[in-house]
């Protein structure tokens, strides 16, 4: 085992509780947040899961995972827009719940959760099929176009598990007033997807091709 590794995964692995924690329950003023519970476990849960199988299974896809330099000058706007969203998106749903503005009922938070782990499911195929994925848009060397699974009806197929998380994070808190702040993360992944195809075409051969074969970039039918 690389222990190393290790203690780079256990280190984000805290970290990342006790930051989501303080964003979910510090806004809510109490630690009775039934929903925010629910989705830190939801949240947690899995991925510890995940990279445990990594670590033991595939420590390389686990490192390019917990790389998040980008590399691009557009990605990295992109990871700003999206930080602002969680940081006001986690705050929202937290006063929501201490001042009552538009709480929905449990059993829709419990709904959401269901769809979550879906959501969960999905990228832990996704990255099942494809060794090459990392944090960070960038062409690998040795890097081939997958098209077989989930590749063979869209071309991103984790930004689609990751649609349906993060779509499903307000409602998992409970929080109908907040659904709108994270319903802007499909143009946030539109605009990193034009990116990375960009970057694909220009250093992945064959994915032109693969392009013409599967039409659509994250929702069959769709887009």
């Amino acid at each position: 085992m690389d222990k190393k590794l290790l203690a780079q995964a256990v280190i984000k692995f805290v970290f990342g509780i006790i930051l989501v924690g303080v964003l979910v329950f510090l806004p809510a003023g109490t630690l009775g947040y039934l929903q925010g519970w629910v989705f830190m476990g939801c949240l947690f849960i899995p991925i510890l899961i995940m990279g445990l199988v990594m670590l033991f299974r595939a420590p390389e896809l686990l490192r390019k995972r917990l790389d998040g330099k980008e590399k691009e000058g557009e990605q990295k706007t992109v990871v700003l827009l999206s930080g602002i969203m969680f940081l006001t998106g986690f705050l929202l749903c937290g006063l929501d719940y201490r001042f009552g503005w538009m709480q929905l009922p449990l059993w829709i938070s419990i709904t959401a959760a269901v769809l979550f782990l879906a959501g969960y499911v999905m990228y832990a195929e996704v990255m099942r099929e494809n060794a090459y994925l990392s944090r960070t848009i960038e062409v690998q060397q040795g890097q081939k176009v997958i098209d077989t699974g989930l590749y063979g009806v869209v071309r991103h197929p984790m930004y689609t598990a990751t649609l349906l998380l993060f779509l499903m994070i307000p409602l998992v808190l409970g929080s109908l007033i907040d659904f709108a702040m994270f319903f802007v993360y499909p143009f946030i992944i539109a605009k990193r997807i034009k990116n990375e195809e960009a970057v694909l075409e220009k250093g992945l051969e064959g994915y032109c091709e693969y392009k013409q074969r599967v039409k659509y970039r994250l929702i069959p039918f769709v887009w």
